[in-house]
């Protein structure tokens, strides 16, 4: 029985809820893909967000990880730490986020690196930021707009 199955020869994700993860458990279950190291804008008026291809200053874009993860909130301060609470109330979630699929019961995807046992599945796959971003730094808030994107959003066929 490997670590990442219950004696059920269950996975962990299929046998625990996102409160009752080891920490170890919690940062496997990221697949990597770093949508959501992305920029969104919230419309004031109607609340809707939508998603740039605008990347977190703190976004490696090959390795698509952070690369100050440890220390992230010092850099940046409106990074959200993803907790059980907030993957329960974000609606920005991506839907092929795993931390969201567990919440909702459903099962995670093929490439996703606990499924295939390669972190690579999740880039070949096409479901990472890896090569579709441009950096904040040195960009103007109100040059966003001109980089609002749908596919983070969105399931690849």
């Amino acid at each position: 029985m490997n670590s990442d199955t219950d004696s059920g020869g269950l996975p962990f994700w299929k046998t625990k809820t996102l409160d009752e993860m080891t920490s170890g458990e919690w940062e496997s279950l990221c697949d990597g893909c770093a949508r959501c190291c992305l920029n969104k804008l919230e419309d004031w008026d109607t609340g809707e967000i939508v998603w740039t291809d605008v990347a977190c200053t703190l976004l490696d874009s090959g390795s698509c990880r952070c690369k100050d993860y440890e220390n992230r909130a010092a850099t940046v301060p409106d990074c959200i730490q993803l907790t059980p609470e907030e993957v329960r109330t974000l609606s920005w979630l991506p839907p092929t986020c795993a931390y969201r699929l567990v919440h909702e019961e459903r099962e995670l995807y093929w490439w996703h690196p606990l499924v295939s046992g390669d972190p690579e599945t999740v880039h070949a796959a096409g479901i990472s930021v890896r090569d579709r971003t441009v950096p904040e730094d040195g960009m103007e808030l109100e040059d966003y707009e001109h980089h609002v994107v749908s596919w983070p959003g969105e399931v690849p066929a």
